[in-house]
């Protein structure tokens, strides 16, 4: 398992205050406070700005205080000052009028804030916005110059709280994982696995428009076809595209299974262009609603037309939101107390688990009435899905089909213990199965087929190891899951080229989740 050092925990700390902390001058900031349990140092900006500029210009208190860090510690401190904390304005400009950004600058109060006790999260707000309508970048030492206070307070053991959670999943994820290994698992054979599924080597698909009367455009869709009588449903991510879905569609029809696949517009990756532009706030849970309706409509219209017959039974798959999707066009809807959980979940800024971002945005939005899909439901596929906020005490128990639920060792933004295994343990269908693909990340599933297409640039801490040998492990047990319903498919260990899949039962999960406990 790979486990993520100081550099990305660096990296991703300067990405999130990159996109969430924001300001600008009525009087500029003269002085940050730093505090560490007890400990107090005044640090006078003006110096350290031009200190941050020129090594040599340091001297008094900032030289005393500077001389605390070794020479490695000094220049990542200056480059820190130095780089752009914000890269691109429309971006930064619509992340902070959204819905997540508005409850992490509410978090920010623990980071930082004025000497007289106030909140600096409307004054980072504030100066923020000022710096970007004159200019397209902003560094960090001219965002802290910048606030309309004389004196900031930047609270160390907050920032050193919020370091540890994340060091705390990480310890908790490698310590899980290898109880996982000492579980009593039958091997697999490699040789009865192929590599990976190739859409070029399938029937392409049939393009087809869906109108609906939830949206003012039509449905975009791709149908796989092939001869069983179950058919699957496919919904990609927050900001995925069908395309980058195809090759688990193109590998399930290539195994008998008819394959519908669709985008949904709003929260697709053209809307993902589209905020990276300036031109539209990022995507949230807002979209969920529209993304249940899209899916009861698509398997309405494969039941009543005007689609194609694709059979007599669906099953759901969907990948991390989609896989939420899947689960709320289902039939489930959140348990009572989603506010009182939030208020807990949300008492910091949510590092660990940025899907409780989402879960919680679902108190402000209104999901349409559950109802019976128009087809029977056979069986639901979630790739690195969540709902732990949604289902804590009966999981997914009054789900009307069992469910597989797989999850990556790498994955931080949906992680494994929190997000699936909870979930699973709730579940009392004797079907349903947990994976964990060892190596495999939040974005495993998702394949780009040229480089130029990604719209961010991920390393290797997020995007995970093999990704081709995850989708092949991924493609085969969902295959083989759907193959061995209704009896269920054999708890196992099985393993492709160095990457490792666990296949857990009610009872096997059971065990892990006891072992963890101890």
């Amino acid at each position: 398992m790979l486990v993520p050092t100081r550099r990305p925990l660096r990296a991703v700390l300067r990405s999130l205050l990159a996109g969430l902390l924001w300001l600008t001058p009525a009087r500029a900031a003269e002085q940050i406070e730093v505090r560490l349990d007890g400990l107090r140092l005044p640090i006078d900006l003006v110096a350290l700005e031009a200190w941050s500029a020129s090594p040599d210009a340091a001297n008094g208190d900032l030289r005393a205080w500077l001389d605390l860090l070794d020479p490695r510690g000094r220049e990542q401190l200056r480059r820190i000052l130095r780089a752009p904390l914000v890269q691109d304005r429309s971006f930064a400009q619509q992340f902070l009028a959204s819905w997540a950004g508005q409850r992490v600058l509410e978090e920010l109060d623990q980071l930082i804030s004025t000497e007289q006790g106030g909140s600096a999260g409307p004054l980072l707000y504030q100066a923020l916005q000022e710096l970007l309508a004159r200019q397209p970048q902003v560094t960090t030492i001219e965002l802290l110059r910048a606030v309309p206070s004389q004196s900031l307070v930047l609270h160390l053991d907050g920032g050193l709280e919020l370091a540890g959670r994340w060091r705390r999943q990480i310890e908790e994820q490698r310590d899980a994982l290898q109880a996982l290994q000492q579980l009593r698992l039958r091997q697999v054979s490699q040789a009865r696995l192929a590599l990976s599924s190739d859409p070029g080597l399938a029937a392409q698909p049939q393009r087809l428009l869906l109108p609906v009367p939830h949206r003012h455009q039509a449905l975009e869709l791709q149908v796989w076809p092939a001869s069983r009588r179950s058919w699957v449903l496919l919904s990609p991510g927050l900001g995925g595209s069908a395309a980058q879905l195809a090759w688990l569609a193109a590998g399930l029809q290539q195994r008998g299974w008819p394959v519908l696949l669709l985008d949904h517009p709003g929260s697709d990756e053209r809307a993902v262009r589209e905020l990276l532009e300036g031109r539209r706030p990022p995507p949230g849970a807002e979209t969920l609603s529209d993304r249940v309706l899209d899916l009861q409509a698509v398997v309405r219209g494969v039941e009543q037309g005007p689609l194609p017959r694709l059979g007599d039974q669906v099953v759901l798959v969907g990948h991390s939101l989609g896989g939420l999707s899947s689960l709320l066009a289902a039939g489930l809807r959140p348990e009572a107390g989603l506010a009182r959980r939030c208020d807990r979940a949300l008492d910091g800024i949510p590092l660990t688990n940025l899907s409780r971002l989402l879960q919680c945005q679902l108190l402000d939005v209104r999901l349409p009435a559950p109802q019976p899909l128009a087809q029977p439901l056979q069986a639901v596929v979630s790739l690195n899905g969540f709902g732990s906020l949604l289902w804590p005490h009966r999981g997914l128990q009054a789900l009307p089909a069992p469910v597989l639920l797989v999850g990556g060792s790498l994955d931080l933004i949906t992680p494994p213990l929190g997000e699936q295994l909870q979930l699973f343990l709730g579940d009392g269908d004797h079907q349903s199965r947990l994976v964990l693909l060892e190596g495999g990340s939040h974005f495993s599933p998702v394949r780009i087929d040229r480089q130029e297409q990604a719209l961010f640039q991920l390393g290797e801490e997020f995007v995970g190891v093999e990704p081709l040998r995850v989708q092949a492990l991924t493609l085969g047990l969902t295959a083989d899951f759907l193959g061995a319903l209704p009896k269920g498919v054999p708890p196992q260990r099985r393993q492709l080229g160095g990457v490792t899949a666990y296949v857990l039962n009610r009872r096997q999960a059971e065990t892990w989740s006891n072992t963890l406990r101890n």
